[in-house]
């Protein structure tokens, strides 16, 4: 089974996503992790490798792709990421996107990162203005179109034991010869 968690920084993806992973016996694959190392390791912040990233489409083209291939290549797989449930298209199983309000969102950033709430705030705005833009022009995926999820969920609802305990249900209970239809993305394959 292939699942992909999506949805914007400070949203539980990368948290929930491992407890996933764990929980099912899959290997979980985190694009955040990998653009994270790509930035640090070219001296860049998160945010300005983000910024660096609208005037150089090949630090995109270069992770979408290794997410792509990923995708395709393994089974058993938790694969999370801000496109995941795009990017792997026909090859997903299960599609979830997780979300919370900004505020909620900053907060959680600037405990995990040790920084004032408004900094975090700041950035993850611009971090967000910087990779719709890019996705659009890209690949002209409209990030904020949910209908090509399985699951869309408000992780600032329920404390995050609740919130796994739903994700997980979901799994359990998944059926996909339930499916009626595909999803808009499947069979659409992107010029990385």
């Amino acid at each position: 089974m292939l699942i992909t968690v999506s949805g914007p920084p400070g949203s539980g993806k990368s948290t929930n996503a491992a407890e996933l992973a764990a929980r099912f016996g899959l290997e979980h694959v985190s694009g955040g992790d990998i653009f994270r190392a790509l930035a640090a390791e070219r001296g860049y912040s998160p945010v300005e490798f983000n910024e660096l990233a609208e005037e150089d489409e090949g630090i995109d083209r270069d992770l979408d792709r290794r997410l792509y291939e990923i995708a395709k290549e393994r089974d058993d797989l938790v694969l999370e990421s801000r496109l995941a449930g795009w990017l792997a298209g026909d090859f997903a199983d299960l599609r979830l996107w997780l979300d919370a309000p900004l505020g909620v969102r900053a907060a959680r950033i600037a405990d995990r990162e040790d920084k004032p709430v408004a900094v975090a705030r700041e950035e993850t705005e611009r971090r967000e203005t910087s990779e719709k833009k890019r996705y659009r022009a890209y690949y002209d995926i409209p990030i904020d179109d949910l209908s090509i999820y399985d699951v869309a969920f408000n992780t600032a609802r329920w404390d995050p034991e609740a919130v796994l305990d739903v994700l997980a249900t979901a799994v359990e209970t998944y059926d996909p010869d339930a499916d009626e239809g595909k999803h808009p993305v499947d069979g659409v394959r992107y010029d990385f």
